[in-house]
């Protein structure tokens, strides 16, 4: 029941006690007179009716001050007794006061006494795990410092595409070039799908799922994908299995690959330079040789002159095939994408997609099970697919096989189906067409993934009893079977590194489908944020002048993952808010507009739940900005001091230093943007095992209980 509540309860109790024992001893006085004087006792009450009644309300008076001393006396110091009590839990250098009641003086002792005890005990246990850390902390170092030096850059996934792990490396290779500096689109707890495609995270998955065997050491796969910083990458992905024997990740490694690009755009110009340059020579060698066959019998001199400009046309020729080589040996080098693989685990991999696009039955025919192929496993399955759609959509064929089987030093891949007649020109035609498959769409072409394969395609038509069919052939390069790998014993089953950023408790996220509001609070993830501004009023035109904040994963305040940039306001900065930021007009001229900053924000605290000081505040701001951001914030936000007023509702100081000091959080950069961010994510990770004692579990419990404080009205 809130304090205000209480005192109208007791008040009027108290009040009606007073009225009712007054009206009963009048009654008890009457009674035993004569009729006479009862009849004069009730003229003189009947006159003096508006005395009595004023005497009446005047009891409200006393009653009040002696029920509200009662009530700050015995009810709300018992009550911030039991609230200071249950912040040395949390605390436990923190001390209780009995405040007004000194009856509590005594109690408040023991408490403290205990509370000394609590807090030694803890400092021993801390001091003994302090010890055992710190020899697990030499080794993480050291893992840690292997990591670090490695060129690679190293993330590890979870099924559900969530970030565990990952290094400084992968971190730079994904910098998404907003105005932040430090902002980055890699972190734990966020998504893989924002950095990589989803179907080639999901294609990758799928085969290796298919190709995991048991016994044997994991499998991995290849591809190139592209980020939106325009940087190229090649990734590596070996997958994490799980103690089921399930994948229960990805573990990719990533190299940029954008300067070998480059190498073969000065290779295909090399050809051309080559082709150039060689057909002056080529043409002289062929002119004289062809004249020293047209006539053996001529004069020796003349005889010598022609054998004399083979030799120089062929010292020119040489020359400048030596020079582009040496010049050029490293743009020689094999298509990057391009992998070892096994025609039967690829043609699978296409039939279950061409099944689930199209629902076109597949099936596998005569495959050599034996035969390996290099291949862009990616882009050679989105060509069978695409083929597939057209031969769907414009000749319906509903059942296709596929093929395989070795042709010398290539590999030729069958896709084949009865009844329809397909041109050539038609293929000819798909081959220039960008490849679509149902909604996604490639800017590759056909043509495009053969070029890359080193292939070719055409139409084969068949006839087997008087059935008429045709087939897709692909001329592809054979690859290298795969060497025999047993797995590692256990012993040796540590990883050879360890990044800097890490949390594997995300292996155990929960999977179901709940409702954000009904997950459990030590189940989200959070950005603690904070805003600097040229004033106090919003809507009367002050501006946001710096952004921070910090990400709250699994329990854990990640200070490695930060948000913090200054704003150019584009107006006066006022001289008192001036004075307690400290940041000068001339600093945030140079600084980019809110438009620019806010969704770099958004774009760092996307799929998370905000958490600030006095929320109303910031949140206004922000939804002021909405229009010419073009982003908003729509999830969930929670306030720091109304759950701090939550859970001690009997405090009468909710201010960001005051719960810090309650708390015993350390007060550090005060007034910036991301030291106040910092100061509220810790604060906030003090406040949820209190909140969790209080019953509040859930985000939507949060909320609620937050809703229902006084300060909750606050807007502006």
């Amino acid at each position: 029941m809130k304090p205000r509540s209480r005192f109208a309860l007791w008040l009027a109790a108290c009040y009606a006690g007073i009225l009712v024992l007054i009206a009963v001893a009048g009654l008890v006085v009457g009674a035993g007179q004569p009729e006479q004087d009862q009849a004069i006792l009730w003229r003189v009450l009947d006159e003096r009716a508006p005395a009595l009644f004023f005497l009446a309300a005047f009891l409200l008076v006393p009653a009040g001050a002696v029920i509200g001393w009662i009530i700050k006396r015995y009810v709300t110091a018992v009550q911030s007794v039991s609230e200071q009590t249950r912040v040395v839990l949390a605390n436990p250098g923190y001390r209780v006061v009995p405040g007004a009641a000194p009856e509590l003086a005594d109690l408040a002792a023991e408490i403290n006494r205990l509370a000394g005890e609590h807090e030694a005990l803890r400092r021993d246990l801390d001091s003994r795990v302090g010890e055992a850390g710190a020899r697990l902390a030499e080794e993480r170092n050291r893992l840690a410092a292997l990591m670090s030096e490695l060129a690679e850059g190293v993330l590890v996934c979870n099924a559900e595409g969530r970030i565990l792990l990952y290094n400084g490396q992968a971190r730079a290779l994904f910098v998404s070039g907003a105005p932040a500096p430090r902002d980055a689109l890699v972190g734990l707890g966020r998504s893989v799908f924002a950095l990589i495609d989803r179907q080639q995270i999901a294609h990758a998955l799928e085969k290796l799922e298919r190709q995991l065997k048991p016994g044997d050491a994991p499998p991995n796969t290849r591809f190139v994908t592209a980020t939106a910083a325009g940087r190229l990458l090649k990734v590596r992905a070996a997958p994490f299995v799980g103690s089921g024997g399930a994948v229960a990740g990805l573990v990719l490694a990533l190299e940029d690959v954008t300067a070998l690009l480059d190498q073969d755009a000065s290779r295909r110009a090399l050809l051309q330079a080559l082709a150039t340059e060689a057909r002056a020579p080529v043409a002289n060698i062929r002119a004289a040789a062809e004249n020293l066959s047209a006539f053996p019998d001529m004069e020796g001199s003349r005889r010598e002159q022609f054998v004399a400009i083979v030799a120089d046309e062929s010292r020119v020729l040489s020359h400048k095939l030596d020079e582009a080589l040496r010049e050029y040996a490293d743009a020689l080098k094999a298509n990057l994408a391009l992998e070892d693989m096994r025609a039967v685990d690829l043609l699978e991999v296409a039939r279950q997609r061409v099944a689930s696009s199209f629902g076109v039955a597949a099936r596998l025919d005569a495959v050599d099970e034996e035969l390996w192929i290099r291949v862009d496993s990616f882009a050679f399955v989105q060509a069978l697919a695409f083929l597939a759609g057209k031969l769907r959509e414009d000749y319906g064929v509903c059942e296709l096989r596929f093929a395989a089987r070795t042709a010398g030093n290539h590999a030729e891949l069958d896709m084949g189906w009865s009844g329809a007649l397909v041109g050539s020109d038609a293929l000819s035609l798909w081959e220039c067409e960008p490849m679509r498959i149902g909604s996604e769409q490639t800017p590759l072409t056909l043509r495009d993934v053969l070029e890359r394969h080193g292939g070719e395609v055409w139409i084969q038509r068949t006839g087997v009893g008087g059935e008429r069919g045709a087939h897709f052939r692909f001329l592809l390069p054979v690859g290298e079977a795969a060497p025999g790998r047993t797995r590692a014993p256990a012993a040796l089953a540590l990883p050879e590194s360890r990044p800097e950023y890490y949390d594997f408790d995300l292996f155990r996220e929960s999977r179901l489908s709940l409702v954000l509001q009904e997950r459990r609070l030590s189940e989200l993830s959070y950005t603690a944020f904070d805003t600097e501004t040229t004033g106090l009023e919003p809507s009367a035109g002050d501006e946001i002048i710096s952004v921070g904040a910090v990400r709250i994963v699994n329990g854990r305040l990640l200070k490695n993952e930060v948000f913090e940039q200054l704003v150019n306001p584009r107006r006066a900065l006022n001289r008192e808010s001036a004075r307690i930021h400290g940041l000068a007009a001339e600093v945030l001229e140079a600084q980019p507009p809110i438009e620019r900053v806010l969704p770099a924000f958004h774009r760092f605290c996307e799929d998370t739940v905000l958490v600030a000081h006095n929320a109303a505040f910031d949140m206004r701001f922000l939804e002021l900005k909405e229009a010419s951001s073009g982003v908003r914030f729509a999830q969930p936000v929670l306030d720091t001091l109304l759950l701090s007023a939550v859970v001690h509702p009997s405090q009468e100081d909710h201010k960001l230093e005051a719960i810090a000091q309650r708390l015993g959080v350390r007060v550090i950069g005060r007034h910036t943007a991301l030291g106040d961010a910092l100061l509220t994510g810790e604060i906030f990770l003090k406040l949820l095992p209190l909140l969790a004692d209080r019953g509040v579990a859930t985000l939507g419990e949060a909320l609620e209980a937050s809703r229902q404080t006084y300060y909750a009205r606050l807007q502006y």
